[in-house]
């Protein structure tokens, strides 16, 4: 598959997540044979002004590229500016927010606000086009109503002012994240135009994947929540589709992954805000394992590197004097 002139090696996409998909996260997923990877979602503003918080969600390695930066904002012309300022930083794909439906960024009139004028959407594509060469995306929803009028009028949109693909993350604004996303909406889109269609939505388990690109034809499957604290899901998605067994991680590969997120997360961050992050993200890694809750637990006041390996190296010794039906499966 190709988003204009990156060319993918595979079907996953790791979804833009605030506070989660940061540099060290993102190449776990790499790592897992995720073929693209996105930054947390950029304030436009924030780049014109100088922020640096905004900054530093641009930051980025080799080993994690092709790297997809998503801003958002509702006004063209920072619009386009932030993407130039995206561009130089090194990214491989600009991805326009049409999709947040967080109250701080409707009152913006960014997000999913946009959906509802098509004209300031289409402003905003035409100046971003114009202003860099690499490819451009747009990630949107529903829309304001259930009928995917929206979603359709604006992909017909992306399609005639020069956007590469277009992702359907398919709930309405008022969802959220809750109810259930309509797939059909997807199989509708990817009919209506002649783009790469990226699907979105209620990918929980390893086999939804597979499902939904069979229902709905879309050119690649995005994964956002079901990747949180289990990066390997892109490897067992791999596996499921080359018609291979996805086995599980087996307990020695989740203590490594945890522990290299331990580290690239201090090198990264340093190790005391690290370490105030990972208070609560190092224990994504043993959901469903025997004694995880109070291992949680004894995260939460961890203050540095050394403090953090001693509760992990002691808790995988815990579990390893367990017997196998005990740990396995899980």
């Amino acid at each position: 598959m190709k988003i204009g002139s990156v060319e993918l090696d595979n079907i996953t996409v790791l979804a833009p997540l605030a506070g989660i998909t940061n540099l060290p996260f993102r190449l776990l997923a790499k790592e897992a044979g995720c073929a693209l990877v996105c930054s947390e979602m950029v304030s436009a503003n924030g780049l014109i002004h100088g922020s640096k918080k905004s900054y530093e969600l641009l930051a980025s390695r080799p080993e994690e590229k092709p790297l997809s930066v998503q801003i958002f904002g509702s006004d063209p012309t920072i619009m386009a500016e932030a993407a130039v300022q995206v561009a130089a930083s090194g990214a491989d794909i600009i991805d326009i927010n049409l999709g947040c439906p967080v109250k701080k960024v409707l009152k913006a009139g960014a997000g999913v606000a946009l959906m509802q004028t098509p004209a300031k959407v289409e402003a905003i594509i035409q100046t971003v086009r114009k202003a860099v060469s690499i490819p451009v995306t747009i990630k949107m929803r529903t829309g304001w109503d259930a009928s995917g009028s929206q979603a359709l009028r604006i992909a017909e949109i992306a399609q005639d002012n020069g956007v590469d693909a277009v992702t359907l993350h398919p709930r309405t604004a008022a969802q959220g994240f809750g109810g259930k996303a309509d797939w059909s909406l997807i199989a509708t889109v990817k009919k209506h135009v002649s783009i790469p269609v990226i699907g979105n939505g209620d990918i929980v388990e390893i086999e939804d994947a597979i499902k939904m690109q069979a229902e709905t034809g879309c050119d690649a499957v995005m994964i956002g929540r079901a990747a949180i604290g289990q990066p390997w899901i892109f490897s067992q998605v791999l596996a499921l589709l080359k018609g291979d067994e996805a086995s599980p991680p087996e307990l020695a590969q989740r203590f490594e992954v945890m522990t290299r997120y331990l580290q690239d997360s201090i090198t990264f961050f340093g190790e005391k805000r690290a370490c105030r992050i990972l208070r609560s993200h190092l224990g994504w890694f043993v959901k469903g394992l025997p004694f995880s809750s109070r291992f949680r637990e004894s995260l939460t006041q961890i203050s540095s590197q050394d403090e953090a390996l001693t509760l992990i190296n002691a808790y995988k010794e815990k579990l390893r004097s367990q017997t196998p039906e005990d740990v396995d499966g899980h």
